[in-house]
């Protein structure tokens, strides 16, 4: 009976117990798990647009950045909060920052120099 070759998108087993050692729940794991599958199919996906659709690095890198965006920086995140506030001339004074909102400007002002 011939041997059955893994799925190129199952990790292995040394990436298994590594991750294994590193995460306490089964819930950690599993998003491990499942977030270094989904990266392997990007990469085989990219990789196919180059070879058979001849695409441009340059697209693929967009492909990429599109489907695994960087998160926003603690500036970027403050910018949004406070373009989402009211703001002092609001005609309705209930409706002001959240405390997350408030904490979050908080730590990204307290990031600037002097």
């Amino acid at each position: 009976m011939e041997e059955q070759k893994p799925f190129p998108i199952t990790p292995p087993p040394e990436l298994v117990e590594q991750w294994m050692q590193v995460h306490t729940t089964k819930y950690d794991l599993a998003r491990q798990a499942a977030q270094w599958g989904a990266d392997q199919e990007l990469l085989a996906c990219g990789n196919y647009l180059k070879q058979c659709a001849a695409w441009e690095e340059e697209d693929v890198t967009e492909f990429y950045n599109y489907r695994r965006p960087r998160p926003l920086s603690l500036k970027e995140q403050a910018l949004e909060a406070l373009r989402h506030a009211p703001g002092p001339d609001y005609p309705n004074p209930i409706t002001l920052l959240t405390a997350d909102e408030h904490a979050l400007i908080r730590r990204a002002l307290e990031q600037l120099d002097d």
